[in-house]
């Protein structure tokens, strides 16, 4: 199955969205994100299925990013906001009935996500993030290093006789 992946940005960071078959988002550099909703499709059970090996996943290299579990598609069947997902209960996580379709509750989703990754930035005690933040330092400082040499050799060039 094809990954389908939204993406918010933020001042701070970005919010990513992940719907897929498990173990490939990892290896692409989403890490980094301060919020994680797990999107699982409601006409789809394997999909639903497939949430104990993300979140499993996901605390692996990120134990304490929040969570909030999505059931998707609910535009195709009512009723089934009425259900118990007992995956968002055994791991108290917020769980969010949305459609993508239709747009029902998906700003609500985007708002909840981004303010909960907020308040995990600013209040972040985990390990994780120190080495995230000092690889985004290191980069800059890359950045800022390389930046003077290019002017330079940007003025070094004489002017071609016409």
């Amino acid at each position: 199955m094809d990954s389908l992946l939204c993406t918010r940005k933020c001042q701070w960071g970005k919010i990513q969205v992940l719907l897929q078959e498990p173990g490939s988002w990892l290896h692409r550099g989403q890490r980094t994100v301060p919020s994680c909703p797990l999107v699982f499709d409601v006409q789809r059970k394997v999909t639903y299925k497939n949430l104990s090996t993300w979140y499993a996943e996901l605390r692996e290299f990120r134990p304490e990013i929040p969570c909030i579990v999505v059931a998707n598609k609910i535009d195709a069947d009512i009723n089934v906001t009425q259900k118990n997902f007992n995956f968002a209960r055994k791991f108290s996580l917020p769980l969010y009935f949305v459609s993508a379709a239709d747009g029902t509750n998906v700003v609500k989703l985007f708002n909840d996500a981004i303010r909960l990754a907020v308040s995990y930035k600013q209040n972040s005690q985990d390990f994780m993030d120190e080495v995230l933040q000092e690889l985004e330092n290191f980069k800059l400082e890359q950045k800022e290093e390389d930046a003077p040499s290019q002017e330079q050799s940007g003025r070094t060039k004489s002017p071609l006789p016409p």
